[in-house]
């Protein structure tokens, strides 16, 4: 039998050197959304595939890291990997989300054995396609979306195989970023076995390999025990997708939670069909999405393991919008992968209050702004999520200009880097108090609004939803604002939109980003009266705001006027 205090120590070392690959790979890389935004994830597996340890990474990748592992071995076998093989990989069939999202696959043995897996997944500029960027809402299947990659063998036996890499390079806009990005993820690979060596060479084949199958019983142990501790029941949710991308009507989105003490059950059954547009999700990014929001139910702090999401049951038809085959395109998955995860959220958040807020922006709210810098001559591309506001809580406000959750610990790209790498001036960066929040007793977080001011001829991509139906309060909250971005020509022609592909700007015009504020959870009426003053003083609402919403009276002096407010507060709302 191991000794104990070893396996803890070897359980803490796996998690080490999945944080070393990220570090390593953001320090590493080509392109500011890997090394500046973060959006990509990190992990180890064991030899079956099965997740064991991870970095933070993005949470759109968390749940989905097993799926990326396993494609090579359903498709090589164990017996077709071999020490010094990278393996890559972007379909999204198999591996989750859309091309642009290429995965570095590693096996590590010790002698002859399959040992565990490294996998590191991230978003490339470019990877071909109808458009500057590859993603976007007008595709109408896989195909135009970019280069679609099987697992191949990038390396085999350490030999790089050049004319898999040559055809990567030829079918990207910006080449140069790919190679950067694909060695990045490789030396983290190669990092992560000198580390895995190391742990055996100290600790023994033995005591790593049983420290795997430990840290897989003991989350599937504490997710059990989690799970006991949950409301019991039936839940039901349902919500709207702004429409389809084929027609301008909306889809309703539907689940169904069930929760006993040995089921942890998702039903996503009775959703739309899979569509001629780029807005379906594959299975493996689904998955992905019900398992952070489960996580976050269960226990946030616990380390993600592939046992710890054992108990949950995902039921997901084929060929819907949450499933769809080959050549359904996917182009913008993430925009109905977290209509996955929100519905999850909506049906339970006013059973779990202590774990799940009113809902927020939702949508990643990202563009795509590129063309050729005159500069230096070399093409661009800037990608990147954008903040917006959280829901609020029982017992709290909403976080204001946070990414989404399916971005959780990514960042937006840095201003400073915008303007030294593109030809971009960021002319506004600020809470978006003009369009509000979700009013209640706890109000709604704010948006943001950015101004990018372009200095050369750009393409435009944009795909933004929760333009039509906002953010969900709770008990009695208000829902909150909408997500959209304005086109201001130069000429001051000015045009709102939330789907746009490759549209064609000119150097002068302005890219308004504009994001939603939170809902709002309880009722307005009882929200406390100092608080609606510090939100007048802060510039947050206004005057009229506090006597239309909250029934609270401020003095010119901004003091309240308790006789009046006591009044007010107990008239029925208008």
């Amino acid at each position: 039998m191991p000794d104990l205090v070893e396996m803890e120590i070897v359980k803490n070392s796996l998690i080490a050197i999945a944080e070393e690959m990220f570090t390593v790979t953001a320090k590493t890389s080509k392109s500011p959304i890997i090394y500046d935004v973060l959006d990509f994830s990190t992990g180890l597996t064991d030899a079956e595939g099965d997740v064991v340890s991870q970095a933070t990474g993005i949470p759109l990748f968390i749940g989905m890291l097993d799926f990326n592992a396993k494609a090579p071995l359903d498709k090589f076998g164990k017996d077709g990997l071999q020490p010094g093989d990278v393996i890559i990989v972007n379909d999204p069939y198999i591996s989750g989300t859309h091309l642009n999202d290429v995965a570095i696959v590693a096996p590590f043995f010790h002698k002859d054995e399959l040992l565990a897996i490294g996998v590191n997944k991230g978003h490339y500029y470019d990877i071909g396609g109808m458009v500057f960027g590859s993603w976007g809402p007008k595709g109408s299947e896989v195909y135009h979306e970019g280069i679609l990659i099987p697992p191949v063998k990038l390396y085999e036996e350490n030999r790089l195989n050049k004319d898999v890499l040559d055809l990567l390079l030829e079918n990207s806009r910006l080449p140069s970023y790919v190679l950067g990005d694909i060695e990045a993820q490789t030396a983290s690979m190669k990092l992560a076995e000198r580390r895995l060596k190391a742990l055996v060479s100290k600790y023994g084949l033995d005591t790593v390999k049983a420290t795997m199958d430990k840290i897989q019983r003991d989350g599937e142990t504490v997710a059990w025990n989690r799970i006991k501790m949950l409301p019991k029941g039936v839940f039901r949710a349902e919500d709207y997708y702004d429409d389809s991308g084929v027609s301008e009507d909306p889809m309703k989105l539907t689940v169904k939670v069930e929760i006993d003490d040995d089921k942890f059950d998702v039903d996503l059954s009775g959703n739309p069909p899979a569509v001629r547009a780029a807005i379906n999700t594959t299975y493996p990014a689904t998955v992905a999405a019900v398992r952070i929001v489960y996580a976050a139910v269960l226990d946030p702090h616990v380390r993600y393991c592939q046992g710890f999401v054992k108990p949950l049951r995902i039921t997901i038809p084929e060929n819907t919008v949450f499933n769809a085959k080959k050549p359904y395109p996917v182009g913008i998955y993430w925009e109905t992968m977290t209509y996955a995860a929100d519905l999850v959220w909506k049906a339970l958040a006013p059973y779990i209050p202590d774990r799940l807020t009113a809902g927020h922006f939702l949508s990643v709210v990202a563009e795509t702004i590129a063309g050729i810098n005159p500069r230096n001559g070399e093409a661009f591309a800037l990608v990147e999520p954008n903040p917006g506001g959280w829901g609020a809580g029982y017992d709290k406000d909403g976080e204001s200009a946070l990414v989404s959750f399916a971005d959780g610990e990514t960042f937006i790209t840095s201003i400073e880097v915008i303007e030294q790498r593109y030809p971009i001036i960021v002319e506004r960066y600020q809470l978006n108090t003009e369009d509000g929040v979700g009013h209640g007793e706890f109000r709604g977080g704010f948006g943001i609004v950015k101004d990018y001011r372009l200095l050369a001829d750009a393409e435009f991509t944009t795909a933004v939803n929760r333009s039509k139906f906002p953010p969900w309060g709770v008990n009695g909250g208000l829902p909150g604002t909408y997500n959209y971005m304005l086109i201001i020509k130069s000429d001051g022609s000015e045009t709102r939109v939330r789907k746009v592909s490759g549209e064609r700007l000119k150097a002068g015009d302005l890219v308004s980003i504009r994001t939603a504020g939170g809902g709002g959870w309880g009722d307005p009426r009882k929200r406390d009266p100092e608080k609606v003053r510090e939100d007048v003083m802060e510039g947050y609402i206004t005057v009229d705001d506090a006597k239309r919403i909250y029934r609270v009276v401020l003095r010119e002096n901004l003091e309240i006027d308790w006789e009046a407010t006591r009044w007010e507060r107990s008239q029925p709302s208008p």
